[in-house]
């Protein structure tokens, strides 16, 4: 089984501490180490994607992935709290 990178990692102790029933649903249902992977791949990829983006915008490579990761980091990694 392929292990978590640091992004599937974040999300995961994200999801646990602020989305329990979402994380303990797909638990149940076998498809949380799934849906950590997929993350962590949209992440990776759509950062890659960004990154390059910003450096042709004239960005340094820091600021590009700085940038890149505010806007993806909440799409696939922070996602928005459960409500209680």
């Amino acid at each position: 089984m392929k292990p978590l990178t640091q992004y599937g990692r974040m999300a995961e102790i994200h999801w646990r501490t602020f989305l329990p029933r979402m994380t303990a649903e797909l638990d149940a249902r076998g498809q949380l180490r799934v849906l950590l992977l997929e993350a962590e791949e949209r992440t990776e990829a759509e950062l890659d994607s960004l990154r390059r983006h910003f450096i042709q915008q004239g960005l340094t490579p820091q600021q590009a992935h700085d940038r890149a990761w505010e806007i993806v980091r909440e799409r696939y990694i922070f996602l928005q709290p459960e409500a209680n």
